[in-house]
């Protein structure tokens, strides 16, 4: 087994990105959770009613050898809208917020970066909202919204939130995508 190294992510409900996530191939797990919040072992209904800090997060283990940060960072960009402050399409509040939890000075280096080149070439109309910070604590959400869509296909809230996103990854991103058998 090659080495693996983690990120994470947070873009909306922990649902959708961790469905898009895992289309990619060379990402092995992918794991919701809360993460960038202030009370220790958050539950799912105080991270809703906005009284841990925490953000709906997804933490990427991926092989560098098969699929790169900045490659993940391309998927997270493209599967969320980074402009809108703590919301991300129906769902409002902060644990929404778009986020970027690094766990080294290269992963930092890298999303700033990122971010500076998609302001340059004015890849979207408003200034993204972003937050670049470090990972501290990462929290494994409760086991129910582990695999959720995968679990819930049929669930309406997957199939008009999740399921977009994961057909923009297998277009957009159809060089990285995992090969689907028809």
């Amino acid at each position: 087994m090659s080495h693996t190294e983690t990120a994470t992510f947070g873009g909306g409900c922990f649902w959708c990105t961790e469905a898009a996530f895992k289309q990619i191939e060379g990402v092995r797990t992918v794991t919701s959770g809360y993460a960038g919040g202030h009370v220790e072992n958050p539950s799912y209904e105080a991270v809703c009613r906005e009284e841990t800090g925490h953000a709906e997060v997804t933490r990427v283990e991926f092989d560098p050898e098969v699929v790169t940060y900045a490659d993940l960072l391309g998927v997270f960009f493209a599967v969320h809208d980074p402009t809108t402050l703590n919301r991300e399409g129906p769902d409002v509040g902060t644990q929404y917020r778009s986020i970027v939890l690094y766990e080294s000075d290269e992963q930092r280096e890298t999303v700033e970066g990122f971010v500076d080149e998609l302001e340059a070439e004015g890849a979207y109309d408003d200034e993204i909202v972003t937050e670049i910070e470090p990972l501290e604590v990462f929290y494994e959400a409760e086991e129910y919204h582990q695999d959720y869509y995968e679990k819930n296909p049929s669930d309406s809230y997957c199939t008009f939130n999740a399921e977009p996103k994961i057909r923009k990854v297998r277009e957009k991103f159809a060089d990285l995508a995992r090969k689907h058998e028809a």
